[in-house]
């Protein structure tokens, strides 16, 4: 078997390999969970232990149920409308204007923040933990009724107040501020009328009643918590969360970080995120928390004690950013001081490949104003940064045909002895200086290229329902067009994604892939053995169905891949003496099928 023969089988083995890992690293994702079933409605949330014990476990205080009748304050901008309900402060209600559940324009818009005895309870509570001198009843926290000091809608113009009078000397107030996007601004005060110091700590909470519903639980894409502190990234998924050292006592599992100077801590999903944010130069502990007995998990960020002397007032400001993840968005906050809060979008461990391509397609969609063409644009934009290497790799697979005829002679002098066939064809490679590797580096840059674009593709919110051509609405999910149904002109509709028939129902895309990885190993004859041409023979198939579920915007990509590399390919080589036989390569192919 000669070197170019073992350079083919070399390309089909990895790629068969690149097949294998990718379905165990990525695999199907599981049945959503049922939207009918019934939502958790109690409610009992941890809260940060009193400051004399916060530095060991956070114990448990209980909260009765936040009911539908309980005053709110709206909350109305460009971006989001929601509401803050009096009980707790808490901001509870919050939906993304810009943002629906699919990609039908009158389907309902995506709700970020619900409140308890809502599907998937999710809300953020402020407050404070009693230290010495106050007792837990002397603090405001998620029970609390606070009185409206000032405004009526929250809005980017308009911040909200809020007062609660303890009755024993000590006054809180809570300020609430919105941007123009998905920042606000809480900032929490305590005013001591009375004749002692007293000591409390500040804190925010993050609570969610349950797992999120549709969680993807994706290898590729992390779901959970989120937690930076001091630039180091923490994600910890649900599950790591339940499985996280028990504390019987309050029946919390729990884990703790100490935050010198710059963090936040939260929960992200697929693509929306809230996390609460402390002043830079504020030190806190940085807190992800699950309640095993009522199901809910926390993200808290506490900051340390303070005492506050008699007719003094302290100040403590925590952002809380909830909404989408927009790259734009989030680089504008870090830009203005959330340290590194890029890092939140789920980059992977190609970071330094899927930051620089997400970066690289958000500059073409700039110009070019559709996800499509804007990928088509950066599969040509990436084919020309590797070219150098690719006319190297054909120019080599050009000289190599050349010397086809040698190495025939080169076994028929050598008959039977092997090692002396394979001395005498290294040596033939030496004299005319080719690499019978080379061949394989196409397909070796291929392979991480391929999985950062994936990434990109499938966690970046800016593919999510972005529409290309025709019957292509959303680049981020796979052809909605079936084999089965002509592609719509028979009169019922294709197989669902968790059908057993999916697999077969094949969009036009997918049959496009099949077909351009065809042609282009027609640039080539058919190995003279029967195993290999098998084997090739099936690969374009094989990769059709493989893929075939996968994101549009990928499948696009790979075609538009393989058409540059087949046109590059037949140039290189036949500029270099070598002209390949496309049309009698495949009237060869269908020949030895009769």
């Amino acid at each position: 078997m000669d070197s170019q023969n073992k350079n083919l089988i070399l390309a089909t083995a990895l790629s068969f390999v690149v097949i294998l890992v990718w379905f165990i690293l990525f695999p199907p994702p599981e049945k959503p969970v049922d939207p009918n079933a019934p939502a958790a409605t109690s409610e009992v949330v941890s809260t940060p232990a009193t400051p004399s014990t916060a530095e060991t476990a956070p114990a448990q205080a209980a909260a009765t149920e936040a009911t539908a009748d309980a005053p709110r304050l709206a909350i109305d901008t460009p971006r989001v409308e929601g509401s803050v309900s009096l009980l707790g402060g808490r901001i509870d209600q919050l939906a993304l204007k810009d943002y629906r559940e699919t990609t039908d324009p009158n389907s309902p818009i995506v709700t970020v923040l619900a409140p308890v005895g809502a599907e998937n309870a999710f809300y953020a509570l402020f407050g404070w933990a009693a230290g010495a001198g106050l007792s837990p009843d002397d603090v405001p926290g998620p029970n609390t009724l606070w009185s409206v000091e000032n405004g009526t809608t929250l809005t980017p113009a308009t911040p909200i107040s809020l007062m609660w009078d303890n009755g024993k000397g000590q006054v809180f107030r809570r300020t609430l501020s919105i941007d123009e996007d998905y920042m606000f601004a809480v900032q929490q005060s305590v005013t001591n009328n009375g004749t002692g110091s007293v000591a409390l700590a500040p804190y925010g909470i993050l609570a969610r009643h349950g797992e999120p519903k549709n969680i993807k639980k994706f290898f590729i894409l992390h779901e959970g918590t989120i937690a930076m502190a001091d630039g180091e990234l923490t994600e910890t998924t649900y599950s790591n969360l339940e499985d996280m050292d028990f504390n019987a006592a309050e029946g919390t599992r729990a884990d703790v970080t100490k935050v010198a100077e710059t963090g936040w801590v939260g929960f992200t999903d697929h693509y929306w995120m809230s996390t609460l944010i402390p002043s830079n130069g504020t030190p806190f502990k940085s807190v992800v928390k699950y309640d095993e007995r009522r199901g809910i998990y926390q993200a808290e960020a506490v900051q340390p004690t303070q005492t506050v002397a008699p007719g003094a007032t302290v100040v403590a400001d925590t952002q809380l950013f909830s909404g989408a993840k927009e790259w734009e968005t989030i680089r504008g906050y870090e830009n203005a001081g959330v340290a590194k809060f890029i890092d939140s979008i789920d980059w992977g461990w190609f970071f330094f490949l899927t930051k620089p391509i997400f970066q690289l397609l958000h500059f073409l969609h700039g110009f070019i104003g559709n996800m499509g063409w804007s990928i088509i644009a950066l599969t040509i934009v990436l084919k020309a940064i590797v070219f150098p290497l690719a006319y190297k790799s054909y120019a080599s697979m050009a000289k190599m045909k050349e010397l086809q005829p040698k190495m025939e002679e080169l076994k028929k002098t050598a008959g039977d002895d092997r090692a002396k066939l394979q001395q005498a064809m290294m040596e033939l490679y030496k004299k005319e200086k080719v690499n019978p590797a080379s061949g394989c580096l196409p397909i070796l840059i291929q392979i991480p290229i391929f999985f950062s674009l994936y990434k990109v593709i499938f966690v970046t919110l800016e593919l999510r329902h972005a529409p290309w051509v025709g019957w292509i609405r959303d680049l981020s999910a796979p052809d909605p067009s079936s084999i089965l149904n002509l592609f719509g002109l028979l009169p019922f509709a294709a197989p669902t994604p968790d059908s057993f028939l999916a697999i077969i129902s094949l969009g036009i895309l997918p049959i496009l892939l099949g077909i351009s990885m065809w042609l282009q190993q027609k640039l080539n004859p058919a190995p003279t053995d029967a195993t290999q041409a098998m084997i090739f023979a099936w690969m374009p198939w094989v990769f059709m169905f493989m893929l075939g579920g996968f994101a549009s915007g990928l499948v696009l990509y790979w075609i538009t891949n393989n058409t540059i590399t087949f046109t590059q390919q037949y140039l290189i080589m036949r500029s270099h003496g070598y002209k390949p036989d496309v049309f009698g390569n495949i009237k060869s192919s269908f020949k030895r099928k009769k």
